[in-house]
């Protein structure tokens, strides 16, 4: 299993998570099957297979949970600069061609939520910014082509 890398914030999330899967839902599932189990023929029990189902999901989510918490590594805040761009930067860029500037905040992959601004380490927008300083233009491999961003800010928020 690789290292991954989390804040603190991400790190309490995921524990947070855990606890919830396995203090409500585990039991939430298990009174299922009990219930399920009462009403008889389980070789024809529809509700029976779908909670067994659920069960097995469950644990495989709480499995992969638990290994991801278990190679973690906690990103100390108090180590950050903005002098380039870095894991737990957010980072203003500005499109050469268009104009438009978007602000990123560059996360871990487990933490990555682009609704939030959060884009995870290994993308390759997030790839071709580190390492780079404010005023620099980085040319980035994209889907859809090169693009080239002007990095406008650095910032811890």
């Amino acid at each position: 299993m690789a290292i991954t890398y989390m804040t603190q914030a991400g790190y309490k999330k995921k524990m947070e998570e855990i606890a919830y899967l396995e203090n409500v839902k585990r039991p939430e599932i298990s009174r299922a099957i009990a219930e399920a189990r009462d009403k008889g023929d389980l070789s024809e029990n529809a509700e029976y297979d779908a909670a067994k189902e659920a069960q097995g999901m469950l644990e495989m989510k709480i499995s992969q949970l638990k290994d991801l918490v278990a190679n973690a590594r906690i990103i100390d805040d108090s180590k950050l600069n903005t002098e380039e761009v870095q894991i737990l930067n957010s980072v203003t860029i500005k499109n050469v061609k268009t104009g438009a500037q978007m602000k990123y905040t560059i996360v871990a992959d487990s933490e990555a939520n682009i609704r939030e601004g959060k884009i995870a380490s290994s993308t390759p927008i997030a790839k071709g910014l580190i390492g780079h300083k404010v005023g620099e233009v980085v040319e980035i491999q994209v889907p859809s082509g090169k693009m080239q961003f002007e990095i406008v800010n650095i910032s811890i928020d």
